[in-house]
């Protein structure tokens, strides 16, 4: 009997436990930190910037050189 619940805690509990364990650990973890937010919104106001600007690049290669789109497609 004294070896019924040292098996018992290693054969059940404890696997149990880490499982639980690990289930609780995925749950919280799946929302973004305040950190991940702040540096989505940096990336998101960049590539607006670079976009604007390529457009800009765009519009002045049509002016200075309208052939540009036929040697670059």
């Amino acid at each position: 009997m004294n070896e019924v619940i040292p098996i018992l805690l290693l054969t059940v509990c404890f696997p149990l436990w880490i499982v639980f364990h690990y289930i609780t650990k995925m749950k919280t973890s799946r929302g973004l930190t305040p950190e991940d937010e702040k540096m989505l919104g940096e990336i998101w106001e960049s590539t607006s910037k670079m976009e604007e600007r390529i457009k800009t690049l765009e519009r002045i290669l049509d002016i200075e050189a309208p052939a540009w789109r036929q040697h670059h497609e």
